[in-house]
């Protein structure tokens, strides 16, 4: 049996996910606690009543976008079956909507450059966070489990996510498609 969550629990997870998608649209610097009360519909003065601090926010914000994204390409790995399963990761996350929608997608692509200027406990988070995205991928690599396929794994991860770096930061559609299509292709021979 499962109870309702409390009204200040609701209140808490809207301002964690109102502030998952602030911070991956416009960054960690782009969002004060403010904006973020506000786009809640809650006055900054409860900010307290939920969180220590400003980081504290910021981590569990970060916590909760990683979950959300794992989750998702692990839904797609699991549709795809064994054979096909790293192309469709790959195909999700260099897809057209994650580039048009960094305040849904991977933490790691829209805050990366700037997670090493965070407090320890939003490093911490986002340390975890690339660890289970690395192992992610690394499930999902025809040799799994066999040497060097955690090396392999790192370096398709850092394709995918510099791939998405540069593909938004492009600021033109047609470099942004070839920046994608130029990663998958090394990601499948380095796969194979």
């Amino acid at each position: 049996m499962t109870t309702e969550p409390s009204r200040k629990q609701r209140t808490h997870d809207r301002i964690v996910d109102v502030a998952a998608a602030a911070i991956r649209r416009s960054g960690y610097a782009g969002v004060g606690v403010a904006d973020i009360m506000k786009q809640a519909g809650l006055t900054h003065g409860g900010f307290y009543a939920h969180f220590d601090s400003r980081d504290h926010l910021l981590a569990e914000a970060i916590e909760r976008a990683g979950a959300r994204s794992m989750e998702r390409m692990r839904k797609v790995t699991e549709r795809a079956g064994p054979d096909e399963a790293l192309s469709a990761f790959v195909d999700a996350y260099l897809s057209d909507a994650h580039v048009d929608a960094p305040e849904e997608g991977c933490t790691l692509a829209a805050l990366g450059t700037e997670t090493p200027r965070q407090a320890p406990e939003v490093r911490n988070v986002c340390a975890r966070r690339l660890k289970d995205m690395v192992d992610l991928v690394e499930r999902q690599l025809p040799a799994w489990g066999e040497p060097g396929q955690h090396d392999k794994a790192l370096a398709i991860l850092s394709c995918m996510v510099g791939a998405m770096v540069l593909a938004r930061a492009s600021g033109d559609k047609r470099v942004s498609k070839d920046v994608r299509r130029a990663a998958k292709a090394l990601i499948q021979r380095a796969a194979d």
